[in-house]
């Protein structure tokens, strides 16, 4: 941790880091004692018990008692209130909506998806979103009241303000202010990205990019999109198009999934929705017709990606998205491909995250950006807990928007989650499908 000395003398500065270094390591860990956070923070054991003693008293960390069959002087134990709120997550895909709900951790509680189509008009998709969060909120014995931010994931190219600017694969999603039209479900801030840079995010903090820098994510489904992790941070570009490699004609990833989605391998009653898995099943009995349609596949995959990791030189390309469970069809043929053009070939994985990652990824912008509104604070002050009045159900106005009904203490702001001035330690880019 830094010393007074190193911030100027600044010790109100230095008592919110060890605040914050006290947080982060409470959160998603058992119990610890003030021992083991002194250890896992660096403070010295005063330092930890006063800071900890602050966290209590603001309410965001909880004392329980010793651990049954402790010997010895028992100790007390502190967890971090993770069930003090909740968020939600949603992916809004061309042939699905999924949403999740989870607590300030990031632990998923509730998730489920509605099936949509490519002509689903814009006002039933919305509605499938608010329905799919609604499931999720019955299904925990949540309210809407209940839920502290939302992040939501699109595909397409999404603008600062959170409009859709560009969209393919969708009938009349161009243009949509997706922004406007969920943050109208919910009392309480809402975060707009494109999916493939979520699904990064999800896959940077949680999966297995975990504590890799720089990553090529390939976001590999009914369509195909990336996004690139650059220094730790996911990352946008100038104008949120980085990543779009998939765009470039040469690449064909506009329709390399139709080598699998219209092989002649798969029997003709199998729904194209489940056509991919067959060949990929075929595939691996090896089936001819079969394998030469994942040739092909993997022929135009390996375009872009090699593009991608000739310019950034990652450590790793994350296999990700609903082909993610084909990975042993899939990787060893992109290895190879990649091996024959890029100086040097970095580690490939299968994501764990599978369909999940985009809304794993919007929640995961979710507690991003509570924790810039919450733990951040312009004043680098923590908010009490009880400030917010949590699960009483009362609204109130937000600072920011006079007669908007919001989450106490949580702004109703739109904020660009590419912005220098975002929460949270990834930043967003790439993969508009």
């Amino acid at each position: 941790m830094a010393s007074a000395a190193e911030l100027g003398g600044d010790l109100s500065r230095l008592r919110h880091l060890n605040s914050l270094a006290v947080v982060d390591v409470l959160r998603g860990a058992e119990p610890l004692t003030l021992t083991a956070v002194a250890e896992r923070t660096g403070l010295s054991r005063p330092s930890t018990k006063d800071v900890v003693g602050q966290l209590v008293e603001l309410g965001w960390v909880q004392e329980l008692g010793p651990a049954q069959g402790t010997v010895g002087r028992p100790a007390r134990r502190y967890r971090f209130r993770a069930d003090a709120g909740h968020v939600a997550g949603i992916d809004i895909g061309v042939h699905s909506v999924r949403a999740a709900v989870a607590d300030l951790d990031g632990t998923v509680r509730a998730q489920t998806h509605r099936t949509v189509g490519p002509a689903t008009p814009v006002d039933d998709r919305i509605a499938a979103a608010d329905l799919a969060v609604a499931d999720c909120l019955t299904a925990v014995g949540l309210r809407r009241e209940d839920l502290w931010a939302v992040g939501a994931g699109t595909t397409g190219i999404v603008d600062r303000a959170g409009t859709v600017q560009f969209c393919a694969g969708v009938a009349n999603w161009t243009g949509v202010d997706l922004a406007a039209r969920i943050g109208a479900l919910f009392p309480c801030a809402v975060q707009i990205d494109n999916d493939s840079r979520l699904a990064a995010l999800a896959e940077r903090q949680w999966g297995v990019a975990k504590g890799v820098d720089d990553t090529v994510f390939l976001h590999a489904g009914r369509r195909t999109g990336a996004a690139l992790v650059v220094g730790g941070q996911v990352h946008r570009g100038f104008g949120g198009v980085a990543g779009e490699v998939g765009m470039h004609p040469v690449t064909h990833w506009v329709t390399a999934a139709s080598y699998l989605h219209d092989c002649p391998a798969v029997p003709p009653d199998v729904p194209k929705s489940d056509a991919a898995r067959h060949t990929f099943a075929a595939a691996r009995g090896g089936d001819p017709i079969a394998v030469a349609a994942v040739e092909r596949y993997c022929d135009d995959l390996a375009l872009g990606t090699s593009a991608m990791v000739m310019t950034l030189d990652p450590e790793l390309v994350v296999l990700g998205g609903a082909f993610s469970r084909a990975a042993d069809v899939l990787l060893p043929r992109l290895r190879r491909r990649l091996e024959d053009v890029c100086l040097r070939v970095p580690e490939l994985r299968a994501s764990a995250l599978d369909e999940e990652c985009v809304a794993v990824g919007a929640i995961g912008r979710a507690v991003a950006y509570l924790d810039g509104e919450l733990f951040g604070g312009a004043a680098g002050q923590i908010v009490p807990l009880h400030d917010l009045a949590a699960g009483d159900g009362k609204a109130a106005e937000s600072p920011g928007h006079p007669g908007d009904q919001r989450h106490p203490g949580v702004r109703a702001q739109r904020r660009d989650p590419g912005d220098q001035g975002a929460p949270g330690p990834d930043r967003a880019a790439g993969g508009a499908r």
